[in-house]
């Protein structure tokens, strides 16, 4: 026969650690479902890309001499892979205001859906910047 406060000590390390266990699920499926990750645009347009849901996102750089504008807020552009060559280009469309850092050279993550095989449209674009990012401000032209 086991002590009384032997019974409540075992109670409540079994109490303890399943609510440990049970906070450790709802933090992981939390992180789980805010994870974004991005395809390549060498894997969306290779043949057989089946991708998770109808809108997804998509990351690489914006092509030298593609952007092109028809009236204020469309836009017409390709991305290559950061890595790898592409065969075939990706062609984004968007219509919107684009962030202040896009460019031609430029990372971009881009959220949408494809509506052909090598043509995505977006309703998303957000630009990227290296780790050598500094802002444009003259501190000395305003302490003057």
């Amino acid at each position: 026969m086991t002590p009384p406060h032997q019974r409540r000590r075992i109670g409540l390390i079994i109490i303890f650690g399943s609510l440990l266990a049970i906070g450790t699920a709802l933090l992981l499926s939390a992180l789980k479902e805010n994870t974004q990750f991005f395809y390549n645009p060498s894997d969306v347009v290779a043949e057989g890309f089946v991708p998770d849901s109808t809108t997804f996102r998509i990351g690489g750089l914006v092509q030298e001499g593609t952007v092109t504008k028809d009236g204020a807020l469309k836009t017409q552009f390709q991305i290559k892979d950061f890595e790898r060559d592409m065969r075939k280009p990706m062609t984004v469309s968007y219509t919107g205001v684009l962030p202040d850092l896009f460019r031609e050279g430029q990372g971009v993550v881009i959220t949408g859906f494809l509506s052909s095989p090598t043509s995505f449209e977006a309703e998303e674009v957000l630009a990227k910047h290296d780790e050598n990012y500094k802002p444009d401000i003259n501190y000395e032209s305003e302490k003057s």
